[in-house]
């Protein structure tokens, strides 16, 4: 009944007409319900006692009593099954004409890189395999569970789906990349049904879908066996969504000689479970995660990249800080005009906030770690024109809350892209990306932001020219804040 009522309504939608339209659309409500889920205030928010929410435990329960191991698993070869059909009828190459033979030889094949376009490894993939770890989720699995599935839903691509030999690189970007990148998306669809109370409407069906399709997917065609939410259990957050114009005011584009100057740009960001909240623990994966994702006029994605805690506990330092620490697993994409890189790591680091006085607050993360990194100039030769290496990295950031009025935040990010398993041996690239930006609420949720970002990027190779790249871009943003304003947690 169910799903009879909720196909009924979605075929009333508009129908767009070109698949332009289908991806600015579906951009768009991405941003939007993930917006809207962590951006609603008291006016919009759901009061619990009105929704008649089911106890978390019974949420539990139930997840618990329906998963399924067979379900996601029946899935994800189904889903590899289409997307080779597809790719063989409209990809243009032969790549995807696999059979019994390719497989016999793959399955005895040494695994080594690939050289895919840049963004269908590096972005393609790891979406790839969020949907496998989506499907796992919403069956009820847990997320080490979950991340199985993920590992053998990529390693049965890389040795079916493809006649050539498998690839170490995409078992990394699709395996691990896309489990980080699926368990941020699952638990942001999941707070857009959860906001929604018991029997959350089309909208924020239809918007749960869109973050997490694969989830999505299984609440319409399997119905109440998993309709059950996952309990976020109420977790702080910070949320944001940017709209603004981008001006490039320095740099050095080097053999990406082809800038725009001015860019318009729509960046979301959400830091879920922030540290300090009474009640609020950190026994599952992902119970603290940051997700942030721009659309750019100039280069369609400008960034994806989400982070969270995988192991991890609380810990007091004095009276006026709390925070967590543990092990992290990120995924990472940058594409400025002028380079791009990639990068699937584990890190070691913590996250905590600070009471300097009554209204200031500090928030910083600071983390490193080792990850497995693509990087190439935009513009090259060809597509393909990038390389791969073992990446120690690093990330440092802090956030000034100044009351409920402005914040100013830093945020600096550098990756050393290695000659250890780098075709190129003898050099290394050295990205650095960091940004300064000043919020100024106006009215209630609106309002206006600075923002100063440079991207760096330094090459060095023995059989290559030096190459130096970079860039300086300041911006302007119109900025709607989430309902818990700049995300300072009171808890003293």
């Amino acid at each position: 009944m169910k799903t009879k009522k909720l196909s009924s309504k979605l075929s009333s939608l508009p129908k767009l007409g070109s698949m332009k339209r289908v991806v600015i659309s579906a951009i768009t409500i991405l941003y939007t319900a993930s917006a809207n889920s962590a951006f609603a205030d008291e006016a919009s928010m759901v009061d619990e006692s009105k929704n008649n929410l089911e106890p978390k435990k019974e949420l539990v329960v139930k997840r618990e009593a329906n998963k399924s191991y067979l379900i996601p698993a029946a899935e994800i070869v189904g889903f590899d099954f289409l997307l080779n059909q597809f790719n063989r009828r409209y990809s243009g190459i032969s790549d995807y004409d696999s059979n019994l033979n390719t497989i016999r030889h793959n399955l005895s094949s040494s695994w080594k890189d690939d050289k895919d376009p840049f963004s269908i490894n590096q972005l393609g993939h790891p979406y790839q395999g969020s949907m496998y770890h989506g499907f796992a989720r919403s069956a009820g699995l847990n997320y080490w569970e979950s991340l199985g599935y993920t590992l053998g839903g990529s390693a049965f691509w890389e040795i079916a789906g493809e006649k050539v030999p498998p690839s170490k690189n995409d078992m990394i970007s699709t395996g691990f990349g896309g489990s980080f990148l699926g368990e941020a998306l699952f638990r942001m669809s999941n707070l857009v049904l959860e906001r929604g109370g018991s029997t959350p409407s089309v909208w924020r069906e239809a918007g749960a879908a869109m973050i997490s399709p694969s989830a999505g997917f299984n609440r319409f065609a399997l119905g109440d066996r998993f309709d059950a939410v996952f309990a976020s259990n109420d977790p702080a957050y910070y949320s944001r969504l940017q709209l603004g114009i981008s001006n490039t005011v320095s740099g050095s584009p080097g053999t990406a000689d082809e800038i725009k100057r001015n860019d318009g740009q729509l960046d979301f960001v959400l830091g879920y479970g922030l540290p300090g909240k009474p009640g609020y623990t950190y026994t599952r994966p992902f119970d603290y995660f940051v997700f942030q994702s721009t659309a750019s006029t100039a280069n369609v994605f400008e960034n994806l990249m989400t982070r969270g805690l995988l192991f991890g506990t609380e810990y007091q330092a004095g009276d006026n800080y709390r925070g967590i620490w543990g092990l992290y697993g990120s995924y990472d994409y940058i594409s400025p005009q002028t380079f791009r890189i990639s990068s699937t790591a584990l890190s070691l680091g913590t996250t905590g906030q600070l009471w300097l006085s009554e209204s200031i607050a500090l928030q910083s993360t600071i983390m490193g770690g080792l990850g497995y990194a693509a990087v190439g100039t935009n513009n090259g030769k060809t597509e393909e024109d990038y390389h791969y290496g073992v990446a120690p990295q690093g990330l440092v950031e802090l956030r000034a809350i100044f009351g409920k009025k402005a914040s100013l935040d830093f945020t600096g990010r550098e990756y050393f892209v290695s000659d250890v398993d780098n075709e190129h041996q003898g050099g290394h690239d050295n990205i650095v990306r960091a940004d300064v930006a000043f919020t100024y609420r106006i009215q209630e949720k609106h309002a206006v932001s600075i923002k100063y970002q440079w991207n760096q990027r330094d090459a060095t190779f023995s059989n290559l020219d030096d190459r130096k790249q970079s860039t300086g871009t300041l911006g302007i943003y119109y900025t709607f804040l989430g309902h818990d304003g700049f995300g300072e947690t009171d808890w003293r």
